[in-house]
């Protein structure tokens, strides 16, 4: 799967992924509206509500971004229909040719590492029949029970030519409580970058690994790191927009062939209809909006990128 994620990056030149992370608030009243009208203040019109946001968002930009990245619990807060909705939404992103990263956070005991890697990225067999649960195409993995907890998320990597981001260095302001230890003299991200470019080593597609890494924008420098650490790896830019990233922020993230990271904003594209600089297009035309949000976003990693 990380050939064709290259692959897509290349054709649309635009090495970006979107981020399905619905809030209620996020939805437009009209289609908040029409849900309640018909299910009532349900869970399940939540849910609807949900899925018809997410269907135009995909619907306006399918053309010009190779991925999006649902987050879960994004859909859990709605419960078992906000659960159906992430499915569907994952199943019609696919239909668009979108490549599908699931932003699961994951990772636990062996037994139950492996229970979550055929959930999401592997299948289960059921009599005589397998069948992909989730069917993502990617997922996030939290690596802090360490190998045997990660090892299961590789092994159906390899089986199912699906892929891996681990996260490393997370973009969230309180991530160097820990992340940033030091043990012999080695900050801990560094030294998990290492495990990532060591479980990658034979998983490799093309060009990149199967597995990659999490590096959130708002930490360039470390960024830069650990470009050298995991030259292999892809690495998911968590942290654009709405977090303080910009394009100028992330070059080092990026291999000299302008390859190896792919960058994440959600609610700056989701959501940008209620921005200043995208409000002309109103509620209703959410989905336009979406897309001048990520031509934007396009033309300002690449005019980095160029500039570098």
């Amino acid at each position: 799967m990380i050939n064709q994620l290259v692959k897509k990056i290349k054709e649309m030149e635009a090495p970006i992924v979107v981020g399905l992370d619905q809030m209620w608030n996020y939805i437009p009243q009209h289609i908040q509206k029409k849900a309640v009208d018909e299910m009532g203040e349900t869970l399940e019109a939540a849910a609807e509500a949900v899925w018809q946001y997410n269907k135009g968002i995909v619907d306006a930009i399918c053309d010009i971004v190779p991925a999006v990245k649902p987050q879960i619990a994004m859909y859990e807060q709605f419960g078992i229909p906000g659960l159906a909705a992430f499915k569907k939404t994952v199943d019609y992103c696919k239909q668009k040719g979108l490549i599908v990263i699931g932003d699961v956070k994951r990772g636990d005991i062996g037994s139950t590492s492996a229970a979550y890697a055929t959930g999401h990225i592997g299948k289960v067999q059921i009599g005589n029949t397998k069948i992909a649960p989730f069917d993502e195409d990617f997922i996030t993995v939290n690596p802090y029970l360490g190998t045997d907890g990660i090892k299961p998320f590789v092994d159906v990597c390899k089986e199912e030519k699906k892929g891996l981001f681990i996260l490393v260095k997370t973009s969230n302001p309180s991530s160097g409580e820990f992340q940033d230890q030091k043990i012999d003299g080695k900050p801990l991200y560094e030294m998990v970058g290492e495990h990532v470019a060591k479980w990658g080593a034979d998983c490799m597609g093309d060009s990149y690994s199967y597995i990659g890494a999490v590096v959130g924008a708002t930490y360039p420098e470390m960024g830069k790191v650990l470009r050298k650490v995991m030259p292999k790896s892809y690495i998911l830019v968590p942290g654009y927009g709405a977090q303080g990233g910009k394009g100028k922020d992330l070059v080092h993230f990026f291999n000299e062939d302008g390859l190896g990271a792919i960058v994440n904003s959600s609610r700056g594209i989701i959501a940008a209809y209620k921005q200043e600089a995208y409000a002309k297009y109103g509620a209703e035309n959410f989905g336009d909006a979406s897309r001048a949000a990520v031509e934007a976003m396009v033309a300002d990693i690449k005019g980095a990128l160029e500039n570098r």
